[in-house]
């Protein structure tokens, strides 16, 4: 059966090495387009692409999707199955059609919750305490196809949205081929999803990584969580005439502290909790703008901070 793989790291680096060593090892996969970086510009490969060059499949990369030079090369690979996994852009019914067996999608949900560009994050957000896979037939409709196989992942106490996914990763890895045996032997069969219960996410800005403390300890607590490692929590600090941005990466709840108007810090000895407009937050591990990520207990050792001081008065958003 010729698979080919669409997807972008990191969820989809995982799926790949076990596809390759498989025998359902892709004819090709299709990523988006090296990057340049740093201040060279240089062009860096994703690891998806290296993990395709290293294996000598055939690696395709288009600007985009539509480009009728790709889709004609797709199209000469006569593909039985697609396997899309976080490839990052919509693929036309056009496109769909050349899988001569099945286009199927990998998506770190349990479907019809958190169709869209997070649902990891939205889960966290949420509150939920399971989350999941769903191999899914890829429709028109974003994440609205026919179920396939899913697999329910429980959510870890503390665990951030990257954590998280790295998990869902391992376990698609799996479930993919699970669902590649049954498209071979023919025994692939699919449930239509339910029709309610079903929710939405769109992908993050950094404006979603912005801590209000007029809002309860737990909800910024999931956010904190929910928003890493990317665009990360931040509020900011008020240090002389400077006002800095402070970004979270580790937070907890923090009961027993009294009431204060949301933002004041209650305390900056060895720990640094701050009021909310429902309980307090620990603020555990932080990374003040332009310096290192340190534990709270380091980083209070060199910032002037005071219970009493505020945070947040301005937003950490440029």
């Amino acid at each position: 059966m010729r698979t080919v793989f669409f997807g972008s790291p990191p969820f989809a680096t995982p799926i790949l090495a076990g596809l390759v060593s498989s025998r359902h090892r892709p004819v090709a996969v299709v990523t988006a387009p090296g990057r340049p970086k740093g201040r060279g510009r240089k062009i860096e490969e994703s690891a998806v692409a290296e993990l395709a060059r290293a294996e000598g499949i055939r690696l395709l990369q288009p600007k985009t999707a539509r480009d009728p030079a790709f889709v004609e090369e797709l199209s000469a690979l006569e593909a039985d199955v697609f396997l899309v996994a976080s490839y990052g852009e919509l693929l036309r019914d056009e496109l769909l059609a050349l899988a001569r067996r099945v286009p199927l999608n990998v998506h770190p949900s349990l479907l019809p919750r958190h169709r869209g560009a997070t649902p990891v994050p939205a889960a966290l957000l949420a509150g939920d305490e399971v989350t999941g896979v769903a191999i899914q037939r890829m429709v028109r409709e974003l994440d609205a196809g026919d179920l396939l196989l899913v697999r329910e992942v429980a959510i870890r106490p503390g665990e951030r949205a990257g954590e998280l996914l790295a998990r869902l990763a391992e376990v698609s890895a799996e479930l993919v081929l699970e669902a590649l045996d049954l498209v071979a032997a023919q025994k692939d069969t699919y449930l239509p999803q339910a029709e309610e219960g079903v929710t939405h996410c769109s992908r993050l800005t950094k404006a979603d990584g912005v801590l209000d403390f007029t809002e309860s300890a737990l909800a910024l607590e999931r956010r904190v969580r929910a928003m890493h490692p990317w665009p990360l929590a931040r509020t900011t600090l008020r240090a002389g005439r400077k006002t800095r941005s402070l970004a979270v990466h580790r937070a907890a709840l923090a009961p027993g502290f009294p009431g204060a108007e949301p933002g004041t810090v209650l305390l900056a000895d060895e720990r640094l909790v701050v009021a909310c407009g429902e309980g307090a937050l620990e603020l555990q591990e932080v990374q003040l703008e332009g310096k290192s990520t340190l534990p709270a207990r380091d980083f209070l050792r060199g910032a002037r901070i005071e219970a009493g001081s505020r945070l947040g008065e301005e937003s950490p958003v440029r």
